[in-house]
């Protein structure tokens, strides 16, 4: 399911994370060839990606928020 991203965060480890509208977290690593995201390197991309969507796997197993 599509959420919309909200804002961004780092976790414990220094790693970004995606808020998202429906209150889950996703992990945005840029780890190529995996994961091609050069945009969450800096702040200027990661400013440019809100807004836009992404897939929400915690939707879809009908998890609880992560937060409010």
């Amino acid at each position: 399911m599509k959420q919309v991203i909200v804002g961004f965060q780092l976790d414990e480890d220094r790693h970004w994370v995606a808020r998202l509208a429906c209150g889950h977290l996703q992990h945005v690593r840029h780890l190529p060839p995996w994961q091609n995201r050069p945009w969450v390197l800096d702040y200027q991309g990661r400013a440019s990606m809100l807004g836009k969507t992404l897939d929400c796997i915690k939707c879809q197993q009908l998890a609880p928020r992560d937060w409010n």
